[in-house]
């Protein structure tokens, strides 16, 4: 498959207000066809022990949409959308789109930035919560991408990450709304009762212990139920990739769902909290799965859409790159590399565990 151009939109006029000349907004990827799924597992798992079974169980789940994951296009309007409003707001600089797993790869969008002349740019990753297979594991593979160009006699491409946003107001509003209209989807005698489900990749439970992935999910989901003004509300997992006998966090949404419906759970709504698009894994995983177990257990459920590629969410993308240019206003910016600080203000980045897409 021919790789997908990687910036969004034409190259503009820079700014003399920022010392950053571009937008990198980094991404998991996904295949865009049937010939893509295996290629794109193999880079998805390479280095993991993942057993050639759960491979081709996977590769069903993409094949069922056609090998197509709606990720790349979702990241491509999310990243028009902040160059837009970038641009809205004085600083015209060109946004490119890196994917780690599919095209455009981000090895090959940092040649083009470089080879466009670009030098110094703000990161962007596309996940809400930090834990190392998110944040920790894009930013080394923003590294290693760098360590090619520089390999390659290219010159090198700063990346500057934006602080943590788990907790922006913004991501909560368009997440509380979305619940709110999942909400308004079940029947109105339903709703009253309904409880709030909130799900994100489940991780290894030494990769949680060692991090704040966790504490992050729940602070996010507390402001979104509060907004939502919703009290009845649980945090469950999905998607886990590890072997049967490693332990990973839980409890898993369908064994969640199962276990509830006893002890008086009539009605849910699905909110993939730890998730910025509707990617094939909230597709089965939620639509499918989830969903079976809620008809079979005669539970009424809703699914509220994850951010993708809504005003406001976009609206928070450009907050947090427009904090970023004034922070280094009057400073040479610097690459942020090492692990993040607080919860609240540092450099926590995001997830989308072992198989997000």
């Amino acid at each position: 498959m021919a790789a997908m151009p990687s910036q969004v939109a034409g190259l503009q006029s820079r700014s003399g207000s920022t010392r950053f000349d571009a937008v990198l907004v980094v991404s998991f990827g996904g295949p865009q066809g049937l010939a893509d799924i295996r290629p794109f597992l193999a880079n998805v798992l390479r280095g993991r022990r993942v057993s050639p079974g759960r491979v081709e169980e996977v590769a069903r789940h993409y094949e069922h949409f056609g090998g197509v994951s709606p990720i790349t296009e979702l990241t491509r309007r999310q990243a028009e959308g902040l160059r837009e409003r970038l641009a809205a707001a004085g600083h015209p600089l060109p946004v490119y789109v890196g994917m780690r797993n599919w095209h455009p790869l981000l090895v090959d969008t940092l040649r083009e930035m470089s080879a466009a002349g670009h030098r110094r740019a703000i990161g962007f990753i596309t996940a809400a919560q930090h834990s190392f297979s998110s944040c920790e594991q894009y930013r080394r593979n923003v590294a290693d991408a760098r360590a090619v160009l520089r390999a390659e006699g290219r010159t090198d491409v700063e990346v500057t990450f934006v602080d943590s946003w788990f907790d922006h107001d913004g991501f909560v509003a368009v997440n509380a709304a979305h619940v709110t209209e999942a909400l308004a989807r079940l029947p109105e005698a339903s709703r009253r009762q309904a409880r709030l489900i909130f799900t994100a990749h489940s991780i290894p439970l030494p990769m949680a212990e060692a991090g704040r992935y966790r504490e992050q999910l729940r602070v996010g989901a507390a402001l979104v139920a509060e907004r939502a003004g919703v009290r009845d509300w649980a945090l469950v997992y999905q998607s886990r990739s590890g072997r049967p006998e490693d332990p990973w966090l839980g409890p898993d949404i369908c064994d969640y769902l199962r276990e509830e419906r006893p002890k008086g759970l009539r009605a849910a709504v699905i909110c993939p909290i730890g998730f910025v698009s509707d990617h094939v894994e909230v597709l089965w995983d939620l639509d499918r799965e989830a969903a079976a177990v809620c008809r079979e257990a005669g539970i009424e459920m809703a699914r509220a859409e994850t951010a993708n590629a809504d005003p406001r969410f976009i609206d928070m993308m450009a907050d947090m790159v427009l904090r970023t240019i004034r922070r280094h206003a009057r400073s040479r910016a610097l690459p942020i590399v090492g692990l993040p600080g607080s919860t609240r203000g540092g450099d926590g980045r995001p997830p989308t565990g072992a198989a997000a897409s």
